[in-house]
């Protein structure tokens, strides 16, 4: 009976994963909003399908274990010493004014103790790494300025959390100790002996074990000594009284510069995704709905004020890191709701009789509110608020007092490239560039470049577009180099176009205005790195330039036949099929030949 009920309980959790996750990505709020929600309907305060959220709540926290492991693995010292500024500036900045804010705030509100009060502090500043970082990857913003920023930020905030788990146990008061006597230097002592043997072990024992298992090439036993790693050091710390997380983020530290860490992230990368999962499925389902039920506009306030108090802290921030108002607030909207940790500090504290039942249940129910509104503040954002802060379209662009033979729009990483060709070769060029953010730090680095929308033609005639003899378009955003290029063909017909294109349907529109030199992204790249794979497999070097070649004849041919057939789909795709079939049996031909020979 017990078997079937667990069956049946990893049935419904997976279920509900497979129907909430997709629906939630699709309305671009997010997947692990998706797994609350789904707690939520399944859960004991929803339609009881699944009663036992606390039980699933222990077992789910072996992600959040996972996930603090994977963690310690990317955290290099070289790593961390390359993002020492914004990691420990920025970051710690975040943490600690949010927290005595916040702490400050909540405790003169509600009428808390001093240590309640800096939990909650400091639990509420962290934001959710899960949620921020796929977010900014979603929209490609992972590179920009606030990306970074808010990388570092979330970095430092993952790092804090070990230090308050490993306090949380050891501050905790024991049944009849008084507040001031609740701190347990006996425990501080054993704590820091079992941390000691943590990393003597990994340095010492760990190692050669993973090169035994290693030599043995068997697969499975390396991935069960991975999670044997990761679950010993959680449960060893754990034992002595610190938290698990802290000793698996040791463990992964530990190795991270080991031989073997792209093979341990590998191994426990699906563990860790499928636990997380269980875990916001968890969080919903222990979740006290009636909370919200009984206090919308108070839970839903709350969190707003949550968002607004961390939203001004990393705006102060971002100003005081010199980005633009615009960068500032993109960072501001992007990692200002609480997180995943807050979470599990919240569940330990109430464990630990550090805070109420009560004061925990409320302020889950608020982080997961704010974590609701995230998505509909961004939107708020882009449609209200942009309008009137785009920094980028207040700044007049840069007056161009120069005519030259070249004009490069777009000054990242192509552009970059091909000017310095072009200066090496003393050709002068005008650079146009329309990020401020990569114009400032161009010019740190001594380039000369202008600001300015390269899509408007009283840029470009500043520019000298009528007389200049070529237009490098090397703008990444295949919507707006379409438009350059239709407006340059319509109003300087003497400029010649080359430009790079990100994709075969960005080739096709340039193609399609007539613009006769087209080179497509990393196209030429991979074909350099496939000749040297073909070399290091043994084949000739001028078999290798051979093929590499015909490869590149027959591509070519073939994307300048499917601009042909691109509003027909049925026959673009019929021809594709066929096309790649040809290319196999006359690379084949070439092989039987080569060995008849």
């Amino acid at each position: 009976m017990e078997e079937k009920s667990l069956l049946v309980t990893a049935i419904i959790l997976l279920s509900t994963a497979v129907l909430c996750v997709p629906v939630f990505k699709k309305l671009g709020i997010g997947s692990i909003i998706g797994y609350v929600v789904g707690g939520i309907l399944i859960g004991p305060h929803g339609i009881r399908l699944v009663t036992g959220g606390t039980e699933i709540m222990h077992f789910a926290e072996f992600g959040v274990v996972l996930l603090l492991f994977l963690i310690g693995l990317e955290l290099r010292p070289q790593t961390l010493w390359v993002l020492r500024k914004p990691v420990f500036g920025m970051g710690l900045f975040q943490v600690a004014v949010s927290s005595l804010l916040l702490g400050g705030l909540i405790g003169y509100l509600f009428q808390l103790g001093f240590i309640s009060s800096i939990i909650l502090g400091v639990s509420l500043s962290l934001s959710s790494t899960a949620f921020a970082l796929q977010s900014l990857a979603e929209k490609n913003q992972l590179n920009t300025s606030y990306g970074r920023s808010a990388f570092a930020i979330l970095l430092f905030q993952d790092l804090a959390v070990i230090p308050v788990m490993a306090i949380l146990p050891l501050a905790a008061l024991e049944p009849g100790q008084s507040a001031h006597n609740g701190f347990n230097f006996y425990k501080l002592g054993t704590a820091i002996a079992a941390i000691l043997l943590v990393i003597l072990s990994g340095r010492f024992l760990m190692r050669p074990l993973f090169r035994m298992i290693a030599a043995t090439g068997n697969h499975e036993i390396f991935v069960a000594l991975s999670l044997v790693l990761v679950l010993g050091v959680s449960f060893a710390m754990e034992k002595v009284g610190l938290s698990m997380a802290l000793g698996s983020f040791l463990g992964g530290v530990l190795l991270a510069d080991s031989e073997y860490r792209h093979e341990l992230e590998a191994n426990l990368e699906p563990f860790k995704g499928l636990l997380l999962g269980l875990f916001f499925l968890a969080v919903g389902m222990s979740m006290n709905l009636e909370i919200l039920i009984n206090h919308p506009f108070l839970i839903f306030g709350l969190a707003f004020g949550l968002m607004s108090v961390k939203g001004i802290v990393l705006f102060v921030l971002g100003k005081l890191a010199k980005l633009t108002s615009d960068s500032s607030s993109n960072l501001a909207v992007s990692i200002s709701q609480g997180g995943e940790f807050a979470f599990v500090i919240l569940n330990v504290a109430a464990q630990l009789s550090v805070l109420s039942k009560e004061i925990t249940d409320y302020s889950i129910v608020i982080v997961t509110a704010s974590m609701i509104l995230t998505p509909f503040v961004g939107i708020i954002k882009e449609k209200v608020i942009d309008p009137y802060l785009h920094e980028e379209e207040e700044r007049p662009a840069d007056p161009i007092y120069e005519k030259n033979r070249v004009i490069i729009a777009g000054f990242g990483r192509v552009g970059q490239i091909i000017s310095r060709m072009l200066y090496l070769h003393k050709i002068r060029f005008t650079a146009l560039e329309h990020n401020a953010d990569q114009v400032n730090a161009a010019r740190k680095f001594g380039h000369k470049i202008y600001y300015g929308d390269a899509s408007r033609l009283d840029l470009l005639t500043a520019a000298g577009a009528a007389h200049a003899e070529i237009l490098v378009l090397a703008i990444q955003d295949a919507e707006l180099s379409v438009k350059i290029a239709k407006m340059a063909k319509e109003n300087f017909p003497n400029l010649r176009i080359i430009a790079r294109a990100r994709n075969r349907s960005h080739f096709f529109d340039l193609m399609e205005l007539g613009i006769e030199t087209i080179r497509r992204d990393t196209f030429a790249s991979s074909l350099e790195l496939a000749e040297e794979t073909l070399k290091d497999l043994g084949f000739l070097p001028s078999e290798v330039k051979y093929f590499i070649q015909k490869f590149r004849d027959y591509d070519e041919k073939m994307v300048e036949d499917q601009f042909k057939l691109r509003h027909n789909e049925k026959e673009l795709i019929a021809y594709s099929k066929n096309a790649v079939r040809q290319l196999e049996e006359a690379f084949a031909a070439d092989m039987l030949q080569k060995e008849a020979s």
